[in-house]
């Protein structure tokens, strides 16, 4: 690996985890991403237990898809289908689309070879497993195991600094649970088990899991009990 490569992949890192706006770390992360191709951004967090993975973009840039559309979270999931890829693994990955007679195809490829738009995306993991992504596209961008690396490095760095710029403990949109969060959490202050909770509501024990997930997440907390407490603390169970 170039050390100078590296280097500068270390103090972008650095400079995005001391940026006080998301305007730094956009900056930060285009100054880096740029020289190798990548011109196209969108950064989310994301969830495991929602259907449609996608919880909130933090930022999007670049046209995307060809037709200089504003791009939200449910025409991007819609239209670029390999996000829902980084339930099924743990590393970065690069995709290709290719244009055919039917519309674009989109394929998780080793490595993108040709005209593109190719990209990387890169799932984000926390103590509560899956807690968002970052994918970076472009036309012709390297798709060396060097850059892989250090472009995942500066992608987790972004997503965590996005997240502690815009979604600051408080607010509603990290605080507010879902029904279905707020009726598995009060089934599980009850005393019940996960498995009777499953039986109950007519869920597998899996959903039941990723719904407490989601609801720590959603909270801010690392535990289920400081989930329950947090909650009733704010009104949503009660005490």
């Amino acid at each position: 690996m170039n050390s100078g490569v590296a280097e500068t992949a270390v103090r972008t890192v650095l400079e995005i985890e001391r940026a006080t706006a998301l305007a730094q770390v956009q900056q930060a992360v285009r100054a880096f991403a740029g020289p190798f191709g990548y011109d196209r951004f969108v950064l989310f967090s994301a969830s495991s237990a929602r259907d449609e993975v996608l919880e909130r973009i933090y930022w999007v840039e670049g046209d995307w898809f060809g037709d200089g559309l504003t791009i939200d979270a449910d025409n991007y999931v819609r239209r670029c289908p390999v996000t829902r890829h980084i339930l099924e693994t743990r590393e970065p990955f690069f995709w290709t689309k290719t244009r055919q007679a039917d519309g674009d195809r989109y394929r998780v490829v080793r490595r993108p070879l040709g005209s593109g738009p190719h990209g990387l995306q890169v799932p984000v993991f926390g103590p509560l497993g899956l807690e968002g992504a970052m994918s970076l596209g472009g036309g012709q961008v390297d798709s060396s195991a060097e850059v892989r690396v250090l472009l995942a490095m500066v992608a987790t760095a972004a997503f965590f600094s996005a997240r502690r710029l815009l979604e600051a403990p408080g607010t509603q949109v990290v605080r507010k649970l879902s029904d279905r969060e707020r009726q598995v959490l009060a089934w599980t202050a009850a005393g019940r088990r996960q498995a009777d909770i499953a039986a109950t509501l007519g869920l597998s024990e899996r959903t039941v899991e990723n719904h407490l997930r989601a609801a720590r997440r959603r909270l801010g907390v690392a535990t289920t009990a400081q989930a329950i407490k947090t909650a009733i603390h704010n009104g949503d169970l009660d005490g």
